[in-house]
């Protein structure tokens, strides 16, 4: 009862703190202060961060890194000149892509005069401005699915293919250009192949489906985590069926030079025939038989099944009781 009177009050404050920032702030202003924020606490930071350990601590951070010494940023080739060249470019790329989504924004609503791409102001809910729930999480698998599948198709067909030109030639000089990764060279590339990898496969499908802004944010802050973790070099990671292996599958992508594994999940991967090393199928049975998913699911079917003759065998008995009396 406790733990629902809490969730019950921490929704109720996070509906007010929310109306009290959309009935604040403009549409623009939200557009642009909250994805920084988001884009700086959930990724630059902590990419910040993972690089510090990695540079302070490189004994500790060797035993973490899959790559061992080629996964430390300071044994690779330009040393710290290079390590200041990425985050330079990184930050860059993060604004960048914050200021094009502003600048769209502006377009639109203050030059245009229609209203904002993203629904910010009014909803189903429109007394709190916030997204019905049904909403949020059919948009949010939406945009999920829509991501990774533009992400594939554009990193194949255009950053890794001869119709590519200059854009090709780009994304191999300057992102390729590291071999092992860490958690800024999510964001280390030329600006326009950034954009196009990383920002139109998420924005598109927000604004094409007219995502809430709410759950443009909620797939922010997922999206800036996998970068940072499926990035970070690390061996040891929160997951294995996603992160720890999409990491695997990010580190054998570098290391190739673009070879395989052009998509962050595997998936179309894996239909594809594209996958370098071990694939999506892979870390799923990985992940069932760590957890010993078939040896649970019988017991829980054998208990439904014993449930369901001790159920009948109950009736059975009531049933012969009742002739008895009779």
């Amino acid at each position: 009862m406790l733990s629902s009177w809490s969730t019950s009050l921490n929704l109720v404050f996070f509906s007010l703190t929310w109306t009290t920032i959309a009935m604040t702030y403009s549409p623009l202003q939200l557009e642009f202060f909250a994805p920084l924020l988001l884009r700086t606490f959930l990724y630059l930071l902590p990419s910040a961060l993972f690089l510090l350990f990695d540079s302070l601590l490189p004994s500790l951070a060797v035993e973490l890194k899959a790559q061992g010494e080629l996964g430390l940023p300071g044994r690779q080739k330009g040393g710290a000149r290079k390590i200041r060249r990425v985050m330079g470019w990184a930050v860059f790329n993060v604004v960048l892509a914050v200021a094009v989504q502003a600048g769209v924004e502006w377009f639109v609503t203050d030059v245009l005069r229609l209203r904002s791409l993203l629904l910010i102001k009014g909803s189903a809910w429109s007394l709190n401005h916030l997204p019905n729930p049904w909403t949020l999480v059919k948009h949010s698998i939406l945009g999920l699915i829509s991501r990774n599948i533009l992400q594939y198709y554009i990193h194949l067909h255009i950053l890794h293919s001869s119709a590519g030109g200059t854009l090709a030639h780009w994304h191999q000089t300057w992102h390729h250009s590291v071999q092992t990764p860490y958690s800024f060279i999510a964001a280390y590339d030329h600006p326009v192949c950034y954009l196009l990898h990383r920002f139109i496969p998420f924005y598109i499908p927000a604004i094409t489906f007219r995502f809430h802004i709410m759950t443009y944010l909620l797939l922010l802050s997922l999206f800036s985590l996998e970068e940072v973790f499926t990035y970070s070099g690390y061996n040891v990671l929160p997951s294995t069926i996603m992160l720890r292996g999409m990491a695997r599958r990010t580190d054998a992508h570098m290391m190739s030079q673009g070879k395989g594994n052009y998509g962050p999940i595997g998936v179309l991967d894996w239909v594809h025939g594209t996958t370098l090393g071990a694939d999506v199928m892979g870390d799923v049975r990985e992940e069932m038989d760590k957890h010993d998913v078939q040896e649970r699911a019988g017991r829980a079917i054998d208990g439904v099944g014993d449930a369901a003759n001790g159920f009948g065998n109950k009736l059975n008995s009531r049933a012969k009781k009742g002739r008895g009396k009779k």
